[in-house]
Order: structure tokens, then C-alpha cells, then sequence
């Protein structure tokens, strides 16, 4: 059975959202990280580009393994395995602070992801079953620094900041965060005291940081129009690497 999709340009900018020389990174990415070959038994029925264009539709999408696989002419439990083989290889390398480290700007949020696996998610705020993801952004270029494990949405963003690691990322880096990392080292808000009013420049700070702040809450809105963020169908490890390969991703977008 012959697929539909190939790895040429329309197909690449209609469904995976690059360009054709963004989305070339990703199979030398995954090449140099040794997912070109099967490792043993036969091998792959599709080239390696059309592999990895395939995971990228299938994050992009949210379509479901029999879905795809008529898409690319092979057979739902093959769509399955690529994805497991792949997915992993299209992780976000976290960026460590560079030497102008004490010039940056990197703001932290965490965001919920609906998940299906109970054993990743929890009921949460936004009254369904999902993940909490912390997530690190550079406030000038707006590119995923970091992205750490998906903890239960229930848990505050200040506990899975400390329990995430991410930290070790941001030495001499300032990192803004809202009123919820409160005692966590990062630049937060100033907060009402009470019977006391904030004073005008803490005001008018406050004003400067929402403004900035902002700029995360946009990245996650991009990283949001790859659909398998919306509903995470994956259990295990399957949605943190969705989230590193979607980083890595929403970065290519903006710099090549």
C-alpha cells in the first residue's frame, strides 16, 4: 500500500508547520543521535526522513496510529514503533547559561497538558486530567531554554520548579516567575500587604513584569498548535518527549 505523505515540501509545511530547511535538521539531528537504523530485524520501510515526518505529524496532529498509517502506507503498528524510536531522538537539548549570562532574561511557568495516563496526571484547575510541565523561556528571542518532567497538574508550580532541576540551568541568569514561585529565588511580584496598598513603583514594577511575563504565555500558545499537547494520548515517558521534541520544534521555527 502506497502513503499519501513524503517528506517534500508541500507535505513538510502543510502538516509538520516548517519549512523544508528547518524541518532538514531534524533527520540530521536524529541521525547524528543514531536512529537511522533498526539496530536488528528488517528494515524500515520508510526513509528516515519520512520517519521523522511522520512523528512530526503525529505531534502536530493528534492523529491516532490507524489514521496515519494509511497516510504513509504502512501499517498502524508500524506508525507505533517509529514514533517510540524517534520520539526520544527529537529532544530539546537545554541550553546552559552562555557567558553574557548576567545580560539575559529568562522567564519559568509551568503549564497543564491533559494526559490520559493516571499515573502521569491528576485532576487539576482546569477541571480536567493533566500534567504540570515547567517550562523555561528566553524573554528576548522567545525560544524554549529547558523544558523538565511532567509532574501531576495538582502540584504547585513553585514545588515542581524546585523538584524539576531546571534551576542548575540558570546560574547567574535572572528568571522571572509569577506570585506562585514565591521563596524560590526567582523575581517574582510584588505582593499586597495586609491593610497596606502597593506603593507606586512597586506598581509600576509589577506593570513591567506582567508585560514581560507575558512572553511565555505566548510561547505556549505556539507550542500549543501542536495538538498533542492539547490531549496527550501517550503514557509512560510519551509526554515528555512530545514536550522536548515540540520545543525543539517551536525553535527551529524561529531561528532557521
Amino acid at each position: 500500500m502506497a502513503g499519501v505523505l513524503r517528506a517534500e515540501r508541500m507535505w513538510v509545511e502543510t502538516f509538520a508547520g516548517l519549512r523544508v530547511d528547518q524541518f532538514g535538521r531534524l533527520p540530521r539531528a536524529v541521525r547524528e543521535r543514531g536512529g537511522e537504523g533498526c539496530g536488528w530485524g528488517r528494515p524500515w520501510r520508510l526513509p528516515l526522513a519520512e520517519r521523522v515526518l511522520l512523528v512530526a505529524v503525529y505531534y502536530r496532529t493528534n492523529l491516532t496510529m490507524r489514521q496515519l498509517a494509511p497516510l504513509f502506507g504502512v501499517s498502524p503498528a508500524t506508525v507505533c514503533r517509529v514514533i517510540q524510536r524517534l520520539g526520544p531522538l527529537l529532544a530539546l537539548e537545554p541550553a546552559q547559561a552562555a557567558t553574557d549570562a548576567a545580560e539575559r532574561l529568562w522567564i519559568v511557568d509551568g503549564t497543564l497538558v491533559p494526559v490520559r495516563d493516571r499515573k502521569v496526571g491528576a485532576s487539576s484547575r482546569n477541571y480536567r486530567f493533566s500534567a504540570n510541565v515547567q517550562v523555561i523561556v528566553d524573554a528576548e528571542t522567545r525560544l524554549v531554554v529547558a523544558a523538565a518532567r511532567p509532574v501531576p497538574g495538582n502540584t504547585a508550580d513553585a514545588k515542581a520548579w524546585r523538584d524539576s532541576g531546571l534551576a542548575a540551568h540558570c546560574k547567574g541568569v535572572t528568571v522571572l516567575g509569577d506570585g506562585a514561585y514565591i521563596n524560590t529565588g526567582l523575581i517574582v511580584p510584588h505582593r499586597k500587604r495586609p491593610g497596606h496598598p502597593l506603593l507606586k513603583g512597586e506598581e509600576e514594577d509589577n506593570a513591567q513584569h506582567r508585560k514581560v511575563r507575558a512572553r511565555v504565555e505566548h510561547t505556549f500558545s505556539r507550542m500549543k498548535n501542536y495538538k498533542v499537547l492539547r490531549d496527550c494520548r501517550q503514557r509512560g515517558n510519551g509526554l515528555h518527549h512530545a514536550i522536548q521534541a515540540v520545543a525543539r520544534m517551536h525553535n527551529l521555527a524561529l531561528t532557521a
